[in-house]
């Protein structure tokens, strides 16, 4: 398997993260065909990768509560 070039993501913290130094998520949609999530607590760390299409609709379970 190939890893993706991140070199150019824009990461931003999850709007739901709060401001303290819990459990966060960045995401970077900013690459062409792929939305990268990262543990904001562990940047160097591994980052987890997907297609928008897939990206889109786990996040519209979660806003219909289906996760």
């Amino acid at each position: 398997m190939i890893s993706p070039d991140l070199s150019a993501a824009e990461f931003h913290k999850s709007s739901f993260s709060g401001g303290g130094n819990g459990s966060c998520v960045e995401v970077a949609i900013n690459l062409p065909g792929l939305v990268a999530v990262r543990d904001s607590k562990d940047r160097p760390g591994p980052v987890l990768s997907f297609a928008p299409a897939v990206w889109r609709s786990f996040l519209d379970d979660i806003r219909a509560g289906n996760i």
